[in-house]
């Protein structure tokens, strides 16, 4: 297996052009466990830790721009106020040598149905820059990222070069079911985000389908039916569940049900809205 390391940017596209089969690194928290298990063996490694623009973050026009190197501890440390429900299913991540190595960027290229940081992007309604060197740069939002398990929209000579994430204009939540506490892959996972200026609620699922997803007939609803200067009613709030539950399309496996998987999406949809509808009404009262 070669291994490459580019130190910059343009020298990865080149890399990765003339190499389609060279598997990207960033963290390694997952392909190294595969390649380790022999799940996987790639023609070739491309390293992009030695990238360092692929670090950097930045806000403008009311975006938030991560470099597809940019780590959990980092979304935790320095972009919880920006990106809260990212922040929030960053500290669900693994152990604390797992957040100062992993990467949203790899996170998306990896397009694992339980991936955290999937249902916040969703919910933010964020878009994944990819770039190669022959068709440069494109925009794929987030809804069309997935095409299916550990199936990510990527051509084979092109890399994810950052993600781009509306800045929280409302309350924004994240809850996950493990077989634990801690350092656990979500049994399944579910992401809440108000858009109050648009009167809009997103949503994201993970672990419950073959792709992370969003509920949108459940978002259709509460656009339709949610009253934004009120208390929430105790039947749209069921309803929101049932509708989110009804979205997923979950399997038996070895960490839980199908039937369990579609109960508990139900239980974090309406837990999520209660807890962002209370802040939203706490927001408004201050």
């Amino acid at each position: 297996m070669d291994f490459l390391r580019p130190t910059t940017w343009q020298e990865a596209l080149a890399a990765k052009a003339d190499r389609p089969g060279a598997l990207p690194l960033q963290g390694g928290t997952d392909v190294m466990v595969e390649i380790n298990f022999d799940v996987r063996r790639p023609e070739a490694l491309l390293d992009l830790t030695g990238v360092a623009e692929l670090r950097e973050w930045s806000v403008a026009g009311g975006v938030c721009r991560l470099g597809a190197g940019v780590t959990y501890a980092t979304v935790i440390d320095e972009l919880g106020g920006a990106l809260p429900g990212l922040a929030q299913a960053a500290r669900t991540v693994g152990s604390p040598q797992i957040r100062n190595r992993g990467t949203v960027g790899g996170n998306l290229g990896a397009a694992s149905p339980a991936g955290d940081s999937h249902p916040p992007l969703l919910a933010a309604g964020a878009a994944v820059e990819v770039e190669s060197r022959g068709r440069g740069v494109r925009t794929i939002p987030a809804h069309a990222f997935y095409l299916g398990v550990k199936r990510p929209a990527l051509e084979p000579d092109e890399l994810i070069r950052a993600v781009r994430v509306p800045v929280a204009a409302g309350p924004q939540y994240f809850s996950k079911v493990g077989t634990r506490n801690a350092m656990v892959i979500a049994v399944c996972s579910f992401a809440l985000a108000l858009h109050p200026a648009e009167r809009r609620v997103g949503t994201g699922i993970g672990s419950a389908a073959p792709t992370p997803l969003r509920a949108l007939e459940a978002e259709d609803f509460l656009s339709r039916e949610l009253d934004w200067d009120a208390a929430l009613d105790a039947g749209l709030l069921r309803r929101f569940g049932e509708l989110c539950a009804a979205a997923a399309a979950p399997i038996d496996d070895v960490r839980g049900t199908a039937a369990y998987r579609r109960h508990a999406v139900a239980v974090m949809a309406r837990r999520t809205l209660t807890w962002a509808w209370d802040d939203h009404r706490g927001r408004r009262a201050a």
